[in-house]
């Protein structure tokens, strides 16, 4: 049977993927190339959703392909060893995709060259990966520990951090759960589709400015802004002010891998409308340093890439959390929490409470999760 190649990214799998897919495969035997994490980063500057081992797995999952390789080269050009490698009888590209330097390659191998029309499958839009995320970047935000240190009102009774991570939008997830869903449309109002490049710090505390406007009653606070805006984790220390101190990133992929593959999400559904977390707190210095010394354990713990300290420090800090503000959980939450603590290390709900999601920490995937895409520095 003939061999046939084709080349690109394939981030976010969608139809017009799978309709050019197809198409190529009417040649003969698929063999599909996709750029590595490492060069698709150099020339786009930025991170893939999906890494590379998701591409390939979801890839190598179509009936219509019968190999996928990853390109070892580098630049437009990443996929001529694999190219040499399965002497393939036709290259196929759709028609954004052909460039000169493709048609010389396949001349210099006697291979054919194929350029198809992007067309949709019949009932169907025509799609693209850019389009897709032109649709909105913007970040989600979620706090792994120390939550509730960013206001004032309970970091002036001791110090201490919040702990965030930038979250890429790989999931649609629900308004009033905890996600940041309500800084981020005042972001996307200011930014429209991304953000932009520039001073993050600055970004952050217009973004934070804009969303509590003078005379704002009850203040978002600023780890929701910074948590959108700082990729990767992130560490922000308040100590009695609405800013925090310091802010401390870390970049490193081994320790976002470690975090990614660790965190599953439970959808719980929206808060209830007059949910008052703030009815019958308990704040006080003890209670404030027992959550800070919580966040302290959870960021080392992950920097360590220690599963089993990551969700103990989780739960301490959530266990700190509602020691505080008791209407954080119900019953009805208590009881999923109950029922799925077996299969987790810690846990912890986003945001507020009342709501959301159980963010488990597991070392296996659990039924039912969502798993996240931590947003990489792009800059």
């Amino acid at each position: 049977m003939p061999r046939v190649f084709v080349s690109g990214c394939f981030d976010m799998l969608h139809s017009g993927h799978v309709a050019f897919l197809k198409s190529a495969a009417e040649y003969g035997e698929l063999h599909v190339c996709i750029g590595s994490d490492r060069t698709i980063h150099g020339i786009k500057g930025r991170y893939t959703v999906n890494d590379e081992r998701e591409r390939r797995y979801m890839l190598e999952a179509l009936a219509c392909v019968h190999a996928v390789h990853i390109g070892s080269g580098t630049g437009q050009m990443d996929f001529v060893p694999e190219f040499a490698q399965v002497k393939p009888d036709f290259f196929v590209v759709n028609h954004d995709g052909h460039a000169d330097a493709k048609a010389e390659l396949c001349k210099q191998h006697g291979t054919r060259y194929v350029v198809l029309e992007r067309t949709p499958h019949v009932g169907l839009q025509a799609r693209s990966t850019t389009a897709l995320r032109e649709a909105c970047t913007i970040p989600f935000r979620l706090d792994l520990a120390g939550g509730w240190l960013d206001q004032p009102f309970v970091s002036r009774h001791h110090p201490g951090s919040v702990l965030t991570i930038s979250l890429e939008p790989t999931h649609a997830f629900n308004d009033r759960s905890g996600m940041s869903s309500s800084t981020r449309r005042k972001a996307i109002e200011l930014w429209r589709t991304r953000l932009p490049h520039g001073d993050r710090e600055q970004q952050a505390r217009m973004l934070f400015s804009y969303e509590n406007p003078p005379g704002t009653v009850e203040v978002s606070g600023s780890q929701d802004s910074i948590g959108i805006v700082f990729p990767g984790l992130n560490r922000l220390h308040y100590a009695g002010g609405y800013w925090p101190e310091q802010i401390d990133s870390v970049q490193d992929e081994a320790v976002l891998r470690f975090i990614e593959t660790h965190l599953h999400l439970l959808p719980l559904g929206p808060r209830e409308d007059g949910f008052r977390v703030l009815q019958d707190t308990r704040v006080d210095a003890a209670g404030a340093q027992t959550l800070a010394d919580a966040a302290e354990a959870c960021w080392n713990a992950a920097r360590a890439m220690d599963a089993r300290a990551f969700g103990a420090a989780m739960r301490a800090s959530f266990e700190a959390q509602v020691a505080m503000f008791p209407h954080m959980v119900d019953a009805s939450i208590q009881a999923t929490i109950d029922a799925n603590a077996h299969q987790a290390l810690g846990w912890k709900l986003s945001g507020a409470g009342g709501g959301g999601y159980l963010v488990l920490v597991a070392d296996r995937p659990v039924p039912g999760t969502l798993q996240l895409k931590v947003r990489r520095d792009d800059l």
